[in-house]
């Protein structure tokens, strides 16, 4: 059973993934205000659009600074590089007295939410166990789904604001605290990455971290996990990869397995299926990832909602992400496994996505409300399915199938191709629905149908299995540690122990388990 420590590290974590949410949502409804067109003067569709491009050009670089920079501060001080760094964004939006300045703070935001989203599932997976890594790291992406929830509900609740700056500074500032909450717990109580400390050398500290986040093991077992760890990480240490040619070398099918996974995500139409969940006017019609786009009045409107209920219903649409994600999380992800639930959530967002083309073509321009009815309904089964089977699963199964040597270069990759592959297929939904309608929707049955054979000849699975034995299910060398060596380990411990819990040897200490370990 998780213990309330972990579950309360993971949930607090997850304010990082829950801005990435809430920001990317938020602006949706924001820029949708008059009072916001008026007070920035009418900008022109070019500045409009800049607000998608400078965000996303920023989630870009933010998801690869931590390519270039995530190893050297470690998982803590990186968060907290980037709880400054989105506090000052959320900030100079809030106080935005013109565009320019609007930009300048999306742009920095993004840089911040995207190198968020790339690290949280990294550190969660790092510090849990085993057995419960699907609950914790799960977390994260449960973060993004909320943050989308509230960001939703948030806009349809100052739509009844009275007009004026209100109406979008409120929203956006409700932003600002959280970063800084975020940044005073890493620097008080959230522990380390155990992880993280040996890959630098700081092998005391790494036993005193794994000791707190792992209170739920038993003397004897706390010893052997810590050993193995301990003997894997100087393994794998021993080849330092110093080029992203010896990445695909080396470590080729994991970097693939870790890249592919966010990227196909992208390309399974989750963006472009919620063309259909809202629009906020005709004006400035825009997606969850703030893509123009010209088609959504269609489906919520032709059943003739008024446009504060269309607010409530990308509310429950939000509602509905979060409840299936958490639930799925809870009950799924560690008891059914990370390959059954890409496999099952993958096959089962193909037939949604023809049944919501179907029921689209037959019924969104007729007057029969109840087949329109059944046309809204594909769009909740493909959120419900999307984020329940999904969402949080390629999150954590991206960052858990890398060695630690590796973990923040190619995720920094994966994340930044996710964001990429994103603007493109939003960006060309316009152009697309306009000459082939619904049946851009087939073009996306078509990569998830890709990416689900991919998944099934390549994607192993990795429940209940640490991070170092996850290596053997791709083929790479293990190190096995014997009794003598687990002995050693415990010496050490109990050693601390006796002494009060003070630490004697120097953080550099050489392990007591070698890299010169048997493997196989």
């Amino acid at each position: 059973m998780v213990s309330w420590y972990s579950l309360g590290i993971a949930l607090f974590a997850a304010i990082g993934t829950f801005l990435f949410g809430f920001d990317t949502g938020i602006a949706t409804t924001t820029i949708a205000h008059q009072s916001w067109i008026d007070y920035m003067q009418h900008p022109s569709n070019g500045l409009t659009g800049a607000v998608v491009a400078v965000y996303i050009a920023g989630e870009a670089v933010g998801a690869l600074g931590q390519t270039f920079i995530g190893d050297r501060l470690g998982r803590i001080r990186f968060m907290q590089l980037l709880c400054v760094i989105v506090t000052i964004g959320t900030a100079i939006q809030t106080a935005s007295v013109n565009i320019g300045m609007f930009l300048a703070g999306r742009a920095i935001a993004g840089v911040a939410v995207g190198g968020m989203v790339a690290t949280v599932p990294i550190y969660l997976s790092e510090i849990s166990a085993p057995d419960q890594r699907g609950l914790i790291g799960g977390i994260s992406g449960c973060g993004i789904s909320f943050g989308t929830m509230m960001s939703n509900w948030v806009g349809f609740a100052c739509s009844y604001a009275p007009y004026g700056p209100t109406q979008w500074r409120l929203p956006l500032g409700i932003q600002i605290p959280w970063g800084v909450i975020m940044f005073i717990g890493l620097a008080t109580f959230m522990p380390d990455s155990p992880r993280q400390l040996i890959r630098n050398g700081k092998v005391e500290a790494a036993r005193r971290e794994f000791i707190r986040v792992r209170r739920d093991l038993k003397s004897h077992e706390a010893h052997e996990e810590f050993a193995l760890m301990h003997a894997q990480i100087e393994f794998e240490m021993a080849r330092e990869i110093k080029s992203y040619r010896e990445v695909f070398t080396l470590f080729g099918r994991r970097a693939m397995v870790s890249i592919v996974v966010q990227t196909m995500t992208s390309l399974t139409g989750v963006n472009v299926i919620q063309y259909y969940q809202t629009t906020v006017c005709e004006r400035i019609p825009f997606d969850h990832y703030l893509v123009p786009k010209f088609r959504l009045r269609g489906l919520y409107k032709s059943l003739g909602i008024p446009q504060t209920t269309i607010l409530a219903l990308a509310g429950v649409y939000g509602t509905v992400a979060f409840v299936s994600n958490s639930i799925t999380t809870k009950f799924l992800t560690d008891q059914w496994g990370r390959r059954k639930m890409i496999l099952a959530g993958l096959s089962g967002l193909i037939l949604i996505m023809i049944y919501a083309s179907v029921m689209q073509r037959f019924f969104q321009d007729s007057e029969n409300r109840v087949g329109k009815g059944f046309a809204v309904l594909g769009i909740y089964l493909y959120v419900a399915w999307y984020y329940g089977m999904i969402n949080s699963t390629t999150w954590l199964y991206g960052a858990e199938v890398l060695p630690i040597a590796l973990r923040s270069k190619v995720m920094g990759l994966a994340a930044a191709g996710h964001f990429i592959v994103n603007v493109g297929v939003t960006e060309a939904g316009p152009s697309a629905f306009a000459n082939i309608k619904e049946n851009y929707y087939y073009v996306f049955v078509g990569c998830t149908t890709v990416f689900l054979v991919v998944a099934y000849f390549y994607f192993p699975e990795t429940r209940r299995k640490t991070l170092e034995e996850i290596a053997e299910a791709f083929g790479d060398k293990v190190v096995l540690v014997d009794q003598g060596q687990i002995g050693a380990e415990q010496a050490i411990m109990e050693g601390r122990d006796e002494e009060g819990g003070s630490v004697n040897k120097a953080d550099g200490a050489q392990p007591t388990v070698s890299t010169t370990s048997s493997v196989h």
